[in-house]
């Protein structure tokens, strides 16, 4: 499929192909070191600016509330064994990705922060409530698939009596609602936004701006067992698939959303939460489930984006306009 073009500004210039999203970074300030500092810092402060200065206010709150500090620091800390407080705050942790790589595209690529959310400069909200849609039929497939897979130990499927419903069910709901939609956007603009643009913009090969964020994106979750590990570098292939054929992040965040809150779901009815934080004993078994909702998901969102002819590049003139508007 060709790309569509723009014409040229310059006298004696022929037309130039319109941008993707992952080639964005690109065609902004020159300097193949601006990625490269821009990942780096993006990994320093998530992993140790934002997590240590997010602790303080919870330390705030413990010593106003006349609760022990470091012992409901510890608590606070502790994902093995979560709280709805240590929950809220990993949210908030990761919801500061946003901001962080707003900052780090302005600062350091000289763009708008709105071009990392898609190639029209914005959340196409309409298509975002599309996607959403998308996402819950494709659930439904993942449930038939479940149906016909062997079931095997440790392969995280859930039993069949449900938990009592407490007060601390009732506080890990509310933070589910209210702040897991941010931490999924948050985990999206870091490795399907800026990490995309970045590997596009460093290698200019769109499998690199899709493979490399996805490869980040499986290392970020720590020690797994490799069906564990597989799936979640599947996931990030598939959203990093979706961001670039739709030019924008929101199908990858309705994904992202629809399954933590599955997942979290089905942990507060029938299992725990530490277990599906820290999932181990991943068996094979599980992929032809997971696999079965992303590929149906991709399918999709791939049909319908190009039925609406959903925009899936821009034009450099309108980046670089754009980009100069204070």
């Amino acid at each position: 499929m060709s790309q569509p073009v723009v014409p040229a500004t310059g006298p004696g210039q022929g037309p130039r192909p319109a941008l993707g999203y992952h080639e964005l970074q690109a065609a902004a300030r020159p300097g193949r070191w601006r990625p490269v500092v821009g990942m780096i810092s993006l990994v320093v402060i998530m992993l140790v600016l934002a997590p240590v200065l997010l602790q303080i206010p919870f330390a705030l709150w413990f010593a106003a509330s006349g609760q022990p500090v470091i012992s409901g620091m510890q608590r606070l800390l502790d994902l093995d064994d979560p709280t709805p407080l240590g929950l809220a705050y990993l949210n908030l942790v990761l919801a500061c990705a946003i901001p962080v790589t707003w900052l780090l595209t302005r600062v350091l690529h000289g763009l708008r922060p709105r071009w990392l959310a898609s190639v029209t400069g914005g959340i196409r909200w309409r298509w975002f409530l599309v996607c959403f849609g998308l996402a819950v039929v494709s659930l439904l497939a993942t449930v038939v698939v479940s149906s016909l897979v062997p079931a095997s130990p440790g392969d995280g499927q859930v039993g069949g009596e449900v938990n009592e419903f407490t007060r601390t069910t009732r506080d890990f709901l509310l933070v589910l609602v209210l702040l897991t939609p941010l931490q999924a956007a948050g985990e999206e603009y870091a490795f399907r936004g800026y990490l995309t643009q970045a590997f596009g913009g460093f290698f200019s090969r769109p499998w690199v701006a899709v493979a490399g964020p996805a490869l980040l994106f499986a290392l970020a979750h720590g020690a797994q067992d490799p069906p564990v590990f597989f799936d979640r570098f599947a996931f990030g292939v598939v959203a990093g698939v979706l961001v670039i054929a739709t030019g924008g992040l929101e199908a990858g965040i309705a994904m992202h959303v629809l399954n933590n809150w599955l997942a979290f779901g089905l942990a507060l009815a029938f299992g725990d939460m530490g277990s599906t934080l820290n999932p181990t004993g991943g068996s094979w078994w599980s992929l032809p489930v997971t696999l079965t909702q992303s590929l149906v998901y991709l399918v999709l969102a791939l049909v319908v984006a190009r039925r609406t002819g959903l925009a899936t590049t821009t034009g450099p003139a309108v980046l670089a306009a754009s980009s100069r508007r204070v």
